[in-house]
């Protein structure tokens, strides 16, 4: 077989490649391809496409969103209010007769009188699940919710029948109702006791040993009898207001969740990510993907796509076209904030189509002019 035969042949199998190929090789759609499909919905949503030109156009940069109503109530509760859990230590001083004392009677007719203050500390004693204590001589008392102030009182009030002129000092030995539970990112995860029950939420991850990794990137669950929320640590510098008073019983756990953005098409590169602080404008989030791809991207084609709620509250999908071709864009971009989880999209040229298609062919062809060289250097 002579090198053109084989020529013809090649070209005859390479034809049917050429003409398969319904669409050239691209990494996304182009500017009027968006726009085209802009016109369909998603979920029986329509979409709708904003084309950013004035500074009308451009959306208000999300608010931080405040504490539920109801829920950081201005009530602060004594320190040292006793609840379930609770161990108390109880020191009873008693003059004369020593009730509660080793050398105390051991019945009517040894009663003595003992010069002196004579002290007792009793064993340490557990509130049940109840509120009560047990205590000699007393039987059981009901605590819940009362000060150490009040259940020193109580406990007097009730020797007094029993012993001369008893004193009374209860103090507590270990704090369980007036505490917090702190978990997750923290230097030191564990029961924490509030010492004043005016510990707001970064009293409380400062006196846990602060927090593990950027405030940006953390949010304080907080859970409260049968409420959630959740605060990211970062927006509590820009709204003191956040910063919510503990109660006892409250469960605090730091949890990482980034906020991160998606970068698609003929970008500089493809790729996700992060925040690097709490406000990232459109600007910045292009330049840190890498910027335009001078070879197949478009700048006149860049778009946003995002859910945001209507008059009603249902979220739509949105799709954001800014024209970087015009100077003037570039300073809406940077009133342009970001979201979380927002998707910029680079769209292709379709000036390089015709590129595309020539490279194209010449990734058939080269294999022909191989061949045809190697048979001519053969002959």
């Amino acid at each position: 077989m002579n090198y053109k035969n084989l020529t013809r042949l090649v070209l005859l199998a390479g034809l049917p490649a050429l003409a398969g190929c319904a669409t050239l090789p691209t990494n996304g759609p182009t500017g009027r391809q968006i726009e085209a499909s802009a016109k369909g919905s998603i979920d029986d949503l329509p979409m709708r496409l904003v084309r950013v030109e004035t500074i009308n156009e451009v959306p208000p940069a999300p608010t931080i969103a405040p504490i539920e109503p109801g829920f950081d109530q201005a009530f602060t509760l004594p320190a040292d209010m006793v609840g379930p859990g609770d161990v108390l230590e109880v020191n009873i001083y008693e003059a004369g007769v020593a009730l509660f004392s080793s050398s105390g009677p051991t019945g009517p007719s040894s009663i003595a009188p003992v010069t002196g203050v004579q002290a007792q500390r009793l064993p340490p004693v557990r509130v049940d699940d109840n509120g009560y204590i047990a205590l000699p001589y007393i039987g059981k008392l009901n605590v819940i919710g009362r000060t150490v102030r009040d259940i020193q009182a109580m406990v007097q009030s009730a020797l007094r029948g029993y012993s001369q002129n008893p004193q009374v000092m209860i103090s507590l030995r270990e704090t369980i109702a007036n505490s917090v539970i702190v978990g997750g990112e923290v230097v030191k995860p564990g029961r924490l006791v509030l010492s004043t029950n005016r510990e707001s939420l970064s009293d409380v991850v400062a006196l846990a040993g602060g927090y593990r990794g950027a405030a940006k990137d953390l949010v304080a669950r907080i859970s409260r009898r049968d409420r959630i929320v959740g605060i990211r640590l970062n927006d509590i510098v820009e709204n003191p207001s956040l910063d919510v008073r503990m109660v006892p019983g409250d469960r605090i756990t730091l949890i990482s969740e980034p906020r991160t953005f998606s970068v698609l098409g003929a970008s500089g590169s493809v790729v996700q990510l992060p925040f690097n602080r709490s406000a990232v404008t459109l600007t910045e989030a292009v330049a840190q993907a890498g910027g335009i791809n001078s070879n197949i991207g478009n700048p006149a084609a860049v778009f946003l796509f995002r859910y945001e709620p209507d008059d009603q509250g249902k979220l739509i999908p949105k799709i954001y076209h800014l024209n970087m071709m015009k100077a003037g864009t570039y300073f809406l971009a940077q009133r342009f904030v970001m979201r979380d989880k927002d998707v910029i999209y680079i769209g292709n040229a379709a000036a390089n189509q015709p590129g595309k298609l020539f490279q194209l062919i010449s990734q058939l062809f080269t294999p022909i002019m191989t061949v045809t060289a190697a048979v001519q250097t053969v002959n």
